[in-house]
């Protein structure tokens, strides 16, 4: 037997497996491409005969400067005192801690001491603060100058930079934090 016999034999063999390979592929795609999940009626819309499925955007409330700076002073607990230093994790002292996340967040320069950050920022009643705003107290010598910065996460709680113990939460409530508060703070946009 030649090869052209050879050849002629073999055609209808393969044209035999390309077609079951063929049809195989086509029925396999139709059952492949069946979604796992189940469509809700309320999330289709019927256009003529075909149906397109509504586009569920989930409204996410987008957080306010002010909670992201709160947040953001939050991932700070646990870095060590520094004095003159801002580096999270590693050391930090008050002003550096705030000077930092703000810059972080909100791509505002402070000043970099308390003292001065006070005198940036406008005054608040403590029925106006909001997650960000800053705490100021006089914690030194002189009982009225600001030596002390930390960041409010709640009406009660804030983040600062304790020489004794680095970056920690604490509350307004504490005997030693009412005394020596000075006033709150917002930072002007």
């Amino acid at each position: 037997m030649n090869s052209a016999e050879k050849s002629n034999r073999m055609r209808p063999r393969l044209l035999h497996i390309l077609s079951i390979i063929l049809i195989c592929s086509i029925c396999g795609g139709m059952t492949s491409c069946r979604s796992h999940k189940k469509a809700k009626k309320e999330d289709s819309v019927y256009v003529g005969e075909t149906i397109e499925l509504k586009k569920k955007k989930k409204q996410k409330k987008s957080k306010t400067t002010g909670e992201r700076i709160a947040e953001e002073s939050l991932t700070w607990i646990g870095t060590p005192y520094g004095y003159g230093r801002s580096e999270k994790g590693i050391a930090t002292d008050c002003s550096g801690l705030v000077t930092v996340v703000y810059e972080k967040v909100a791509e505002i320069k402070l000043p970099r001491n308390s003292a001065q950050q006070a005198d940036f920022c406008e005054s608040l009643d403590e029925k106006e603060i909001k997650p960000g705003d800053l705490v100021f107290f006089a914690t030194g010598k002189d009982t009225k100058k600001v030596s002390h910065v930390g960041v409010m996460i709640d009406s009660e709680k804030f983040v600062h930079a304790s020489a004794s113990k680095g970056v920690i939460l604490s509350e307004m409530t504490t005997p030693y934090y009412r005394r020596t508060f000075r006033k709150y703070g917002r930072v002007k946009k």
